[in-house]
């Protein structure tokens, strides 16, 4: 249900910096050296899930909830790294306004997110 919220923040976000931020403004390397650093986290949450990686939540029932990888350090690894894409990337390129709406956005639909991930995964526990 609130799959397709995400779907348009995402794209939104992505179309705001596209028309908001002027081509020619130079990045700020370190946050965007910072925004690269976050991308391994990605690559290990969705290498650890391997054919259970989906950005939709569906369970297998019967199948063991992953615990290795960075689940054995956060519970929803993933979403660390959307939150700091958020924020990272457009304040890479001087965009503040972009980044503190999009945050706030995005941390309103992945509270309502988690509570649903949780209640479908509560059979699994």
């Amino acid at each position: 249900m609130q799959y397709p919220f995400i779907v348009l923040l995402h794209a939104a976000w992505l179309v705001s910096m596209a028309v908001l931020i002027p081509p020619a403004t130079p990045p700020n390397w370190t946050l965007l050296g910072l925004y690269l650093l976050v991308q391994p986290l990605r690559i290990w949450t969705i290498a650890t899930l391997g054919e259970y990686w989906t950005t939709r939540i569906i369970t297998v029932p019967g199948a063991p909830l992953v615990r290795g990888g960075p689940y054995r350090f956060f519970r929803h690894p993933n979403y660390i790294v959307v939150c700091a894409e958020i924020a990272i990337l457009p304040l890479a390129f001087g965009a503040i306004e972009i980044a503190i709406i999009f945050s706030i956005l995005n941390a309103s639909l992945l509270s309502w997110r988690i509570r649903v991930e949780e209640r479908a995964l509560v059979a699994r526990r």
